[in-house]
């Protein structure tokens, strides 16, 4: 994904007066390393998660870095039929424009079909901030529920809301 793509979206969101805080940094490609990296970028920072379902319906899942995500119970929490599993970098990249790496709830901007059902951790609305890649890995946006309530609205997307049960534990 290019940065001019990046800077595309980033002006889609001051032209619709959606305020955003966005840092440069090297690139990244997992939590340790935007762990590493990040200083002092407050609020929390997601991890996002490319999905699809055994009906070949997909979903984006935004959480909490720290969070273990159990896709079986994700899965029933959210109705999926016939399980999750991770999508392909191919279809990531046919469905919304991105590479591994930069997984973010604002590439649903590239998803002119809304073909990909947002699913964001019910937890996160009590953050202050939310910190995502926009849409390249190499920086970091960071956004107020609200500021994220608006962009979703902005392209016509509604978010599911969905707090994952934790798996009885083994014995």
């Amino acid at each position: 994904m290019s940065i001019e793509r990046s800077d595309e979206i980033l002006q889609y969101l001051k032209d619709k007066s959606i305020v955003v805080e966005t840092f440069e940094h090297p690139p990244v490609h997992t939590v340790e390393e935007s762990r590493a990296l990040r200083g002092d970028v407050p609020g929390i920072h997601t991890k996002n998660l490319f999905l699809r379902d055994g009906k070949k319906r997909f979903f984006l899942f935004v959480t909490d870095e720290a969070a273990t995500v159990h896709l079986k119970s994700l899965a029933k929490t959210i109705g999926a039929k016939g399980g999750l599993s991770f999508g392909s970098a191919e279809a990531l990249k046919e469905l919304l424009g991105i590479e591994p790496g930069s997984v973010s709830i604002l590439a649903l901007y590239n998803d002119a079909n809304q073909a990909v059902t947002p699913v964001i951790d019910a937890r996160l609305r009590s953050a202050e901030r939310i910190n995502c890649h926009p849409i390249i890995n190499s920086r970091t946006t960071s956004l107020s529920v609200g500021a994220l309530d608006a962009f979703l609205a902005a392209i016509g997307r509604e978010a599911q809301f969905a707090t994952p049960e934790e798996p009885p534990s083994a014995g």
